[in-house]
């Protein structure tokens, strides 16, 4: 027998039907928009940023530190496609560095610095297309292949350069990394960024491969039998990420000036924070890219106004990996309120937010108690 499948208007229908027949959403349902709860958190940082240190919003300083996210944003924008569809890729910062390893070796060598940048590009979408044909067609857990070809791109990276650096890029290479648009301290990095994010944005929300992501990543087996080509798409998405990985080491090759095979080392871990907090479920299904570009907007104002108080990083990251629970905690708790089953767990609730509000407290005292030392300045 021939397996049945759901036609596009049986299935607009069926969406339909449920839209309708859905309860009304109640204050606390609307407030699972975590959008909003990022939102008042870049908005109470900046307050408490202002308060502690008078250089925060010099423009100088916003500027600089701006162009230093610009990496991991670009990182983030297919992790949110990845992470979205029930998969993860490890692999993303060993990426960036074998391809500004490879353009740094090709540079070195005499060639032309942009053969070596298109060579570098190259390198690290054949990187995401190799996890992508593993996962895809071989079937093998994303988590296993890209934890494998986390060592091995970065391995390859110490091939290409070994204890060398490459250096003295031309002035127009490095204006990717430095440059700003002319009369304005606005970084070219960022406009990059934010262009790029209009598109995955679109393509993630208003195109049919975005709805496939979030059919993919609700339920693979079903997206299967539905017709949904899942193998090519796991295939794209992993590409895709390899190649903005290898964007990302460019620009970030160009911002430091110089390549060593170590640049990068540990970016991914960040990339992955800042789709999570974002609101990106990790196990697959939900997410926003307004939401990933928002929490990137937090995370960096965060580490920015810490840094200006000489707070150590591993200290910055105890904030940032709190405010990663918040983000997995929050919506949880909510979400326990508004379901039926509420007078069964309303100790475990209450516990939840009791612990949510403990967090909260310790994040905002913790900038506060800094207030003694900017004052001294």
């Amino acid at each position: 027998m021939k397996a049945t499948t759901a036609s596009p208007a049986a299935e607009t229908q069926s969406a339909t039907l449920i839209n309708e027949n859905a309860p009304r959403r109640t204050f606390l349902a609307r407030f699972q928009r975590w959008e909003w709860m990022l939102v008042a958190l870049i908005i109470i940082v900046g307050v408490l940023n202002i308060r502690l240190s008078p250089f925060f919003l010099n423009a100088q300083n916003i500027s600089r530190t701006s162009s230093d996210f610009m990496e991991i944003g670009l990182m983030m924008l297919p992790m949110v496609f990845v992470i979205i569809t029930g998969n993860i890729d490890l692999s993303v910062a060993s990426i960036l560095g074998m391809s500004a390893s490879l353009m740094g070796l090709l540079y070195n060598s005499g060639v032309n610095i942009w053969i070596a940048a298109l060579s570098g590009l190259v390198i690290g979408t054949l990187g995401g297309l190799l996890n992508g044909l593993l996962i895809a067609r071989v079937r093998l857990p994303a988590l296993v292949v890209t934890l494998g070809t986390y060592a091995f791109y970065r391995g390859l990276a110490y091939v290409f350069l070994g204890d060398q650096a490459a250096r003295d890029y031309p002035a127009a290479f490095t204006y990717l990394g430095q440059g700003k648009l002319p009369g304005t301290l606005i970084p070219f990095s960022v406009v990059l960024f934010v262009v790029l994010a209009i598109i995955f944005g679109i393509v993630l929300h208003r195109t049919v491969f975005g709805r496939y992501l979030f059919v993919i990543g609700n339920n693979q087996e079903a997206a299967i039998y539905s017709g949904v080509p899942v193998a090519r798409i796991k295939i794209i998405i992993f590409t895709l990420s390899g190649f903005m990985a290898a964007l990302a080491g460019l620009i970030l090759a160009a911002r430091f000036g110089s390549t060593r095979p170590d640049i990068g080392t540990g970016l991914e871990l960040t990339v992955i924070t800042v789709a999570v907090l974002g609101g990106v479920d990790i196990n697959g299904g939900v997410g926003t890219m307004s939401g990933a570009v928002l929490s990137l907007i937090l995370i960096g104002l965060m580490r920015f106004g810490m840094g200006l108080v000489n707070i150590q990083g591993q200290v910055q990251g105890v904030a940032i990996g709190l405010l990663l629970i918040l983000s997995i905690l929050v919506p949880n708790v909510v979400r326990q309120f508004s379901t039926t089953k509420l007078r069964n767990n309303r100790s475990s609730v209450l516990v939840g937010l009791a612990v949510i509000a403990v967090l909260a407290l310790f994040l905002v005292f913790f900038f506060w108690s800094r207030a003694p030392v900017i004052a001294g300045v």
